[in-house]
């Protein structure tokens, strides 16, 4: 499908993975706690009790790890960087062995001709500052400023972009605001300053960043919102929506304000949050790049009950992954067109930071894994992407999700998003069917281009 549309000579391609998902060795060379190690012993959290301890041994198996990304031709390798493993108490002390696993990454990646593209916030806090509030505290937003100066000092005469959060929407709302995820918080609407405290430290990091001459990026967790229908009720509510999971981390961002808040009862410093000089220190001089993380487009529509202003509808008659997230590819392009539509000038170029599927992958007894079903959700959002880059949204470059099938949060090892299988046990890695189709399709890009 891909082919239907070219997409830009330059493109660049790679896959994305996170610290606490693959890296295992938790209590190794010095490494403190993080809220994931915490939350995931915690009875019931996690399925199955999974915990990250091992995960995918990437560790000590970095090295074969970066030979599969070698063989796939990649252009760029987004990882993130472990906050426990360089300053395990949040604060303090640095744990050289930390860095210097960072650094016989980097320099392994770059051996192999792969940019390395690190995000230095994927959830993982570290459990120190938890325990004084995690991102409900304001200093936190400064811990992380400390915390991106230590790292990109050490890597930064190699690596020259850096994304600084993952997620923000996600880490909210899972972590604090319903509990899904570590630090296992159910604050409902009091998560909010979380938003805010996460975008200050996006914002100081940045500025660490720049006086460095890096380029700064921030990875965001995108949906495009559909009201179940044409009702006025229906159509407030997909307003609301919008403004609390894309608005929130896009509008200060790009625009230097909140959105209208005021379906959630709360004001435009989000109740006292905001400080004077804080949009300043987030909008900054502007982003480098936007990262993009798209899965699903989303449908809303007005709340049955008192409480939150909008209900979630379900997307009927599509595909499902494994995870059971509709497959809605045009959502992709939809997405796009409306960033550059609602920011116009302000948009800076888009990288796709994620996007892939969850399929239940399983090694055929030839030794073969046949995920047809990534292949063809792969494609059909490669195509929305180059329907967007003809409507004139400026994406530069797609990392899919994810390398290898991974700790897949409160999942544990039950959903498989990788391109690569991995047995948990004996940490074998099998290249699936759809890393044979992403490697030969960046070589069919290459050669189009004489690149």
């Amino acid at each position: 499908m891909v082919n239907r549309l070219e997409l830009p000579a330059g493109f660049r391609w790679g896959v994305s993975t996170a610290s606490y998902q693959i890296e295992g060795a938790v209590a190794e060379d010095g490494r403190g706690r993080s809220v994931w190690d915490v939350f995931a012993e915690r009875p019931g959290a996690v399925k199955d009790g999974h915990t990250g301890r091992v995960a995918c041994d990437h560790y000590h198996r970095y090295g074969e790890d970066v030979a599969l990304m070698r063989e796939l031709g990649l252009d760029g390798y987004r990882f993130s960087v472990a906050w426990p493993r360089v300053v395990p108490e949040g604060s303090g002390v640095v744990n050289a062995a930390g860095l210097d696993f960072y650094d016989r990454l980097v320099d392994e990646l770059l051996e192999a001709g792969i940019t390395p593209l690190p995000t230095l916030f994927h959830w993982d806090l570290p459990q120190a500052l938890e325990e004084r509030g995690g991102w409900l505290e304001r200093d936190t937003a400064y811990r992380f400023a400390e915390y991106a100066e230590i790292v990109a000092d050490r890597l930064g005469d190699r690596v020259s972009a850096w994304i600084t959060l993952n997620e923000p929407f996600v880490h909210m709302v899972y972590g604090y605001a319903l509990g899904i995820h570590a630090p296992g918080r159910t604050l409902m609407l009091d998560s909010l300053p979380v938003a805010h405290h996460q975008l200050l430290g996006h914002g100081l990091a940045a500025s660490v960043l720049r006086e460095r001459g890096r380029e700064v990026l921030i990875a965001n967790n995108l949906t495009p919102v559909q009201p179940a229908s044409a009702d006025p009720a229906d159509v407030a509510a997909a307003e609301a929506y919008d403004a609390l999971h894309n608005r929130l981390f896009t509008d200060p961002l790009l625009l230097g304000r909140y959105p209208d808040l005021s379906a959630y009862g709360v004001g435009e410093d989000l109740d006292g949050c905001v400080r004077e000089g804080d949009l300043e220190l987030v909008s900054g001089p502007g982003l480098d790049g936007l990262g993009v993380n798209f899965y699903n487009p989303t449908r809303i529509s007005a709340p049955a009950e008192p409480g939150l202003p909008f209900a979630e509808s379900p997307i009927e008659g599509v595909p499902r992954t494994a995870f059971g997230w509709p497959v809605v590819p045009d959502g992709l392009r939809e997405l796009l067109v409306g960033l550059r539509e609602r920011y116009g000038a302000a948009l800076p170029p888009i990288v796709i930071t994620e996007n892939g599927c969850s399929v239940a992958d399983e090694v055929a007894p030839d030794g073969t894994v046949d995920d047809r079903f990534r292949i063809d959700y792969l494609a059909g959002h490669l195509d929305a992407v180059a329907h967007a880059v003809a409507e004139g949204v400026d994406v530069r470059g797609y990392y899919t999700w994810s390398l290898l099938d991974n700790y897949e949060w409160a999942e544990g090892f039950s959903q498989r998003f990788g391109l690569v299988h991995v047995d948990f046990e004996t940490q074998r890695r099998t290249p699936k069917a759809s890393y044979a189709w992403y490697r030969d399709l960046i070589a069919a890009h290459r050669a189009r281009h004489g690149g």
